[in-house]
């Protein structure tokens, strides 16, 4: 029993809704903007694997997109983040 005013009006039940899922993306830019995302698939890892096919789509979208950028030398900073050791047979 809830002791109320009798002019109160009576109390609303909110249903609960699932919130939003995680998302785990993987952003690569340069001073000029956006180069490459990727976003990890739901229920995949992020695996040594995965790195090489990132990185090598990103060697594909540098060349798309900033001709001329890979022979005047590309560094990679890895915020937060250490690279899977597999990754530098791909960067070699």
């Amino acid at each position: 029993m809830i002791w109320k005013h009798p002019s109160s009006p009576d109390t609303k039940k909110f249903k609960v809704q699932q919130s939003a899922t995680k998302v785990m993306s993987t952003v690569f830019w340069d001073s000029r903007g956006m180069i490459l995302l990727d976003i990890l698939p739901k229920g995949e890892s992020a695996n040594a694997d995965r790195y090489c096919e990132i990185l090598d789509r990103l060697r594909h979208a540098v060349r798309r997109k900033r001709p001329g950028l890979l022979r005047s030398g590309v560094v990679l900073q890895h915020d937060n983040a250490h690279p899977p050791g597999k990754t530098h047979k791909v960067m070699a």
